[in-house]
């Protein structure tokens, strides 16, 4: 168990993992390089434990330290406890759920070693926008979906408010970052996937068609939030895939088509 430190001077060296949050270059940048990711809140935390990470430290106001005792108690990681008022200054927002942990990332696995086994897989193509990465990640754990890939220009799922939206999600599914997009399309077809590329293509066909051919093994693709699946990724796919849709209305922001297109193309063992 670690015994809880009370802090009082926001330059401690002790809290450098919590400084600046709300820096997303900063963070984007620092957190991959540095191994680390922020859980914020009681929740997140525990799946984060939960997942089997490693815990760093812990950032807790004086209000949580009986909420979060047995974390404490199962951990050799130091914890800091802070006023309200320091832990905002320390972080550059009023961290109002007073419960932060850093945490240690792994290193992440080669794509082909998430593909037996699997199913249905998401493949993301730069989608920047963290809550979108962070909600698409929380309707791949809730609809069945084996592994997500993230093409190398995509948000971080461990960014904080990624991790935040996904309500810990992305510890539960395995996840990876490609290397080489879209010549990568040629390992998920060699591993036997169908891929279908979620777009607005005069060619494709619609989610009910691809629905109803019950692929043994499918990954789905969605496209960045402005300008959708590069025109390279959308002539490597094997399809190309439509949401039907009323009233003049030609797309949904991605997290939503996301929730659609697992869904609708879950397993029928589901």
């Amino acid at each position: 168990m670690s015994e809880p430190r009370t802090v009082t001077d926001p330059a401690d060296p002790c809290l450098g993992d919590y400084t600046d949050l709300t820096d997303v270059e900063l963070r984007r940048r620092r957190e991959p390089a540095e191994g680390l990711f922020i859980a914020e809140g009681e929740k997140v935390i525990r799946r984060a434990v939960d997942a089997g990470f490693r815990m760093r430290s812990m950032l807790l106001t004086p209000k949580w330290l009986d909420v979060m005792g047995d974390v404490i108690a199962a951990t050799d990681a130091p914890v800091h406890v802070v006023e309200p008022a320091l832990a905002e200054q320390v972080t550059g927002y009023h961290v109002h759920r007073g419960a932060l942990a850093s945490m240690e990332r792994r290193p992440l696995p080669p794509a082909a070693d998430l593909l037996p086994g699997a199913r249905r897989v998401a493949v993301f193509e730069d989608i920047v926008d963290h809550a979108n990465i962070g909600a698409a990640f929380r309707n791949a754990a809730a609809l069945g979906v084996d592994a997500v890939l993230l093409t190398p220009r995509c948000a971080d799922p461990f960014y904080r408010r990624s991790v935040k939206v996904s309500m810990g999600a992305v510890f539960q599914v395995p996840w990876t970052r490609l290397e080489s997009w879209p010549v990568d399309i040629g390992t998920l077809r060699s591993a036997g996937f169908a891929v279908a590329a979620l777009c607005l293509s005069d060619k494709a066909i619609s989610l009910d068609e691809l629905a109803a051919r019950n692929d043994e093994k499918l990954a789905l693709v969605f496209g960045t939030e402005g300008d959708g699946i590069a025109p390279r990724t959308l002539a490597a796919a094997d399809d190309h895939v439509r949401i039907p849709m009323d009233a003049g209305v030609d797309s949904l922001n991605v997290a939503a088509a996301s929730a659609v297109a697992f869904y609708a193309t879950r397993p029928r063992n589901l």
